[in-house]
Formats: structure tokens, C-alpha cells, sequence
């Protein structure tokens, strides 16, 4: 089997030249983090980890997060990334179900519990758990194998073509999936990598004239392209744009390629379960495919199954109504930690249901043109509408309680509520929002929330989402 750690080894042992910088201005040598993460792995096996036991990684964007990375592969475990700044009750649900006796903080080891976490044969070969959001609100553990996730580096490798005297900027977190392989795929390259702690507008043009490759979410992206010329940021090395997690659209796509002609704008779509960048729409074709996610990457397979339970699938009949793309990928998951049915329930003759509604135009592009999950896409944040619910429902003057994504233009969607007092109860909506801050993720608080005397319902009376959008259009 190829493990992570060994397919970047070598290079991790290059020269002093080969660098990563965070924002705090700690610059690490690829040879410093092999040498951080030797000690890690050494740490590891002294405190008696097993073979694929998951630890925890405290994530922000350090230098120092990457040798804690490959420190736990190096040893033999399964890395589970997780957001320094996560609320305490996402840490908890996380700990729940992975039950990890350890976590790596900043390249300090700590103990979680002194209880070994059970065997699981799902991890064997596992280089990550990444949690995601679950249409419940309770997180779900997608497990990526070593070899996979390697065999996609290459894969990605072939698509964007990053050197070694590349200078990668890095915004996106290194808990997601799109952040993990651009860092791993700069380091395979050899490059310079530059990773950013706290996105904000100021600090991501300031640091783009030095940059050759930028990696970031549309919602980022929006807040530095589309101020006019007058604004246009300065970059003049800038030759490759990755973007992904939300739809970039047209005016942010035209205004972006008229700010920057001479830069190339990959726009890809993918998944955490599916092993990411299943489809992309390259420079090429930003005129022709406008709107679309473009075509799928290498080794990818997908069908649109349709209400009617058939498949339009590649290569047939364009045109065919749009139904539930389903993609094949083999560098998907390995499966949902300690959930085979949900893993179960999510392939179709080994195609992985994305739950997003899509048709095939007659050029072949594939474009999306909906969701069938509820979930809502903020700034390339995945949010589960229940998981809102279930902590609104708790403030003591709100009796119901409804969320749902409305489209943003900075934003791809912001995230509404629509809330019933109890009687008697009074309550101002902004003091809800404040309410809310420390209970959970900055992200996920309700960007608007509605106080209404019933919940919207569609024609078979029960509480429907899409009145909260007809409500936030008004």
C-alpha cells in the first residue's frame, strides 16, 4: 500500500529553499517539518498508539499542523483534523465517535481519555477521518484511504501542473478536504506554500502579489474581484485561480477574467466522499461552459438518475431531464466511521449518491441545477439546517423553529431562520443571533432570522424551507 507519508517523504527532505509559511510568519523548512514529525510519530508509539487508531489534529493553519499530519501517518494512525476554534460541542460529537485517546496541538501531544478507542477494520489503511455536517445536524466521519488520497494527488497533479517554483496561497482550512490536497499537492510539487490563519479581504490581497497560484472558495473570491478595476488586486504573478465549494457563477467568473486575463481559472466540483475534484471546468472552456461544472476529471464515471428511475448516463442521449448525479470514483471513501448503512445508502450500483440535481447539456458539460439535500452552502461551508434547529430550539423564549439556505451574492447562500416565540415571550431578533455566538461556529449563526407568529407551510400543511425563502425575498 502507498501511504501518504511515504509518496512525500522524499521530498519533505529537500532543501532549506523548499518552505512553508504561515501567518504568523513562522516559516518551517521541508526538512523542520519531516524532523517535527519524526518526534510526533516517536511521541505516538511511546504513549502506545496502535496501528490505525484515530488522533486528533488541532487545526490553524500552522506550518507545524502539516508535521502533526504526517507525524500520525508516520506512526501508524489515522488523522482526524479539527478546527482549533471548534465549539465545544462539535469537538465533543467528534470525540464521540472516534473515541481518540490522543490529539496533537501546535506539535505537542496530549491524552483525551486513557480508554483505547475499539477495532475497527474500516480504519485499516486510513489516512484521515474528515467530519462533515449530516443532514441530521450530527456529523459524519468520511474515512479517505492512504492510497486513494495518493492516487488523487496524482491525479491533480496532472490537471493543475504546480512547480517547484510555484508559490501556493492558502486561505482554505486545512480540516476540509479542498484545503488538505492543495497543501499536499504543493508539498508533493516542492513549492512554496503560504498558508493563511483567518481569511479577511485585506490580508488575502496583500499577500497575492507574490503568489503564482491561489487556492479559495467563490465567497472569498467575491470580496476581492468585484470592487471594479479601481480595486483590481495587484498580482502580477498569479497564473493559476483553483476555486471550488459553491458556484462561482457568471459575473464573478467574467469579472475575475477581466481583472486578471493571463490567469487561469480552474473551477471544480466534488465531494469529501468521493475524494474531491470530480468534475472540473477548466480556462479553456469559462466562455462555452459557463454555469456548468464542466467535465468530469480522470478515472471519473457519473450518471444522472432520473425521477423515473432511469440513467442518463455518459455518452447517451443529451438532454434528458435533470435527476440526482451520481458519480464513480476510485479514489471515493473507504466509508462512514461505525456507519456501514449509511455507506450503504449512499451508492447505487457503486456510484455515490451527491443528492445535488443535475442535467447533461448537449455539449456534454454537466451543469447543476439544484439540491436534493437540504443542506446549505455558506461561503463554501456545508451547514445542516437541523443542527440550526437544535440549538435554537433550546432558548428558552422560542417555541418553533425553521432554517433554510437564501441565495447571497457574497455568500452562495446565507443562512435564515424563521422562529415562533412562546406565549408571552418577547425577544429581539438580534439578541437571538448574539444568543447564539459560542454555542456554535461564527459560521453557522443565523445570518437573518425572522420572528413570526406561525412557520411557513407548503400545500400539505407541514413547516416548508421554501417559505423561508419566499419570506427573505419579499
Amino acid at each position: 500500500m502507498m501511504t501518504l507519508h511515504h509518496a512525500l517523504c522524499r521530498i519533505l527532505a529537500g532543501t532549506a529553499e523548499n518552505i512553508v509559511q504561515d501567518e504568523a510568519g513562522t516559516t518551517r523548512s521541508y526538512a523542520e517539518i519531516a524532523e517535527i514529525a519524526a518526534r510526533i510519530a516517536e511521541d505516538l508509539r511511546t504513549a502506545g498508539m496502535m496501528p490505525d487508531e484515530p488522533v486528533h489534529v488541532s487545526v490553524a493553519n500552522r506550518a507545524a499542523d502539516l508535521a502533526a499530519l504526517f507525524g500520525v501517518w508516520q506512526a501508524g494512525g489515522v488523522a482526524v483534523p479539527l478546527h482549533s476554534a471548534a465549539a465545544e460541542a462539535t469537538r465533543a460529537a467528534v470525540h464521540e465517535q472516534t473515541r481518540a485517546r490522543f490529539q496533537v496541538t501546535d506539535g505537542a501531544l496530549s491524552v483525551l481519555t486513557e480508554t483505547p478507542p475499539p477495532p475497527r477494520p474500516l480504519l485499516k489503511g486510513a489516512a484521515l477521518i474528515i467530519f462533515t455536517s449530516g443532514t441530521t445536524g450530527k456529523p459524519k466521519g468520511v474515512v479517505l484511504g492512504h492510497d486513494r488520497f495518493a492516487a488523487k494527488l496524482d491525479v491533480l497533479q496532472n490537471l493543475l501542473h504546480f512547480i517547484a517554483d510555484d508559490t501556493i496561497l492558502l486561505p482554505l482550512q486545512l480540516v476540509f478536504v479542498f484545503g488538505l490536497w492543495v497543501a499536499l499537492l504543493t508539498l508533493k510539487a516542492g513549492a512554496r506554500l503560504e498558508l493563511m490563519g483567518k481569511f479577511s479581504p485585506a490580508a488575502l490581497r496583500s499577500r497575492l502579489a507574490g503568489a503564482t497560484v491561489l487556492a479559495a472558495v467563490p465567497s472569498m473570491l467575491r470580496t476581492v474581484f468585484t470592487g471594479g478595476a479601481v480595486h483590481a488586486p495587484h498580482a502580477p504573478r498569479l497564473r493559476t485561480i483553483i476555486t471550488g465549494g459553491e458556484a462561482l457563477g457568471a459575473h464573478l467568473s467574467s469579472e475575475m477574467r477581466r481583472v486578471l486575463p493571463h490567469t487561469g481559472i480552474y473551477d471544480l466540483y466534488g465531494l469529501t466522499e468521493t475524494g474531491s475534484c470530480d468534475f472540473c471546468l477548466r480556462p479553456e472552456e469559462a466562455e462555452a461552459g459557463m454555469n456548468t461544472i464542466g467535465r468530469p476529471t480522470e478515472q471519473i464515471a457519473y450518471r444522472i438518475q432520473v425521477p423515473d428511475g432511469g440513467n442518463s448516463l455518459l455518452g447517451a442521449a443529451k438532454g434528458a431531464p435533470a435527476g440526482e448525479l451520481l458519480i464513480r470514483s476510485p479514489f471515493g471513501m473507504l466509508g462512514y466511521l461505525d456507519n456501514p448503512e449509511l455507506t450503504e445508502a449512499s451508492f447505487v450500483d457503486g456510484y455515490f449518491r451527491t443528492g445535488d440535481l443535475a442535467r447533461e447539456r448537449a455539449d456534454g458539460r454537466v451543469e447543476i441545477v439544484g439540491r436534493i439535500k437540504e443542506m446549505i452552502s455558506r461561503g463554501g461551508n456545508k451547514i445542516a439546517p437541523a443542527e440550526i434547529e437544535a440549538l435554537l430550539s433550546t432558548h428558552p423564549a422560542i417555541a418553533q423553529v425553521l432554517c433554510a439556505g437564501v441565495p447571497d451574492a457574497r455568500l452562495g447562500e446565507a443562512v435564515h431562520a424563521a422562529v415562533v416565540l412562546k406565549a408571552g415571550a418577547t425577544v429581539e431578533a438580534e439578541a437571538i443571533r448574539d444568543w447564539c455566538l459560542g454555542k456554535i461556529e461564527k459560521f453557522k449563526v443565523p445570518d437573518k432570522i425572522h420572528i413570526l407568529d406561525a412557520l411557513p407551510t407548503g400545500p400539505t400543511g407541514k413547516a416548508s424551507r421554501a417559505g423561508i425563502k419566499a419570506i427573505a425575498q419579499r
